[in-house]
């Protein structure tokens, strides 16, 4: 999936070969705002604008513009590397769940960083 990103928002790109246009919407918030462009250019002036225009339409509702996440997350994997983590965890002194709590932290702060 193509995205950009503006005010730490993430905006989902796609193009429409019927419609030659290229089209979006924000992800991770309280709604759904799309926005769309023939170029490049315009596509990212609209996104731009999507983005401004939702934050200012939330603080005059007084309305959470990001989307609340639970926090709890199910994810599946295969038995053999289900065991492989579990090993890591011993070795490392934590819980599964804690060891994979951190790895992924790590990765999301790094990816932070670039």
């Amino acid at each position: 999936m193509n995205t950009m990103t503006y005010k730490g928002y993430l905006g989902s790109v796609s193009y429409s070969e019927k419609d030659n246009v290229f089209f979006g919407k924000i992800e991770g918030i309280n709604g759904l705002v799309n926005f769309e462009g023939e170029s490049v250019q315009e596509l990212q002036n609209a996104f731009h604008e999507a983005v401004d225009d939702y934050l200012a339409y939330c603080e005059e509702e007084g309305i959470e513009p990001n989307k609340r996440y639970s926090g709890v997350l199910n994810v599946r994997l295969s038995p053999a590397i289900h065991r492989q983590i579990a090993m890591l965890a011993k070795q490392a002194g934590m819980t599964i769940n804690s060891y994979i709590r951190e790895a992924l932290e790590e990765k999301a702060e790094a990816s932070l960083s670039l």
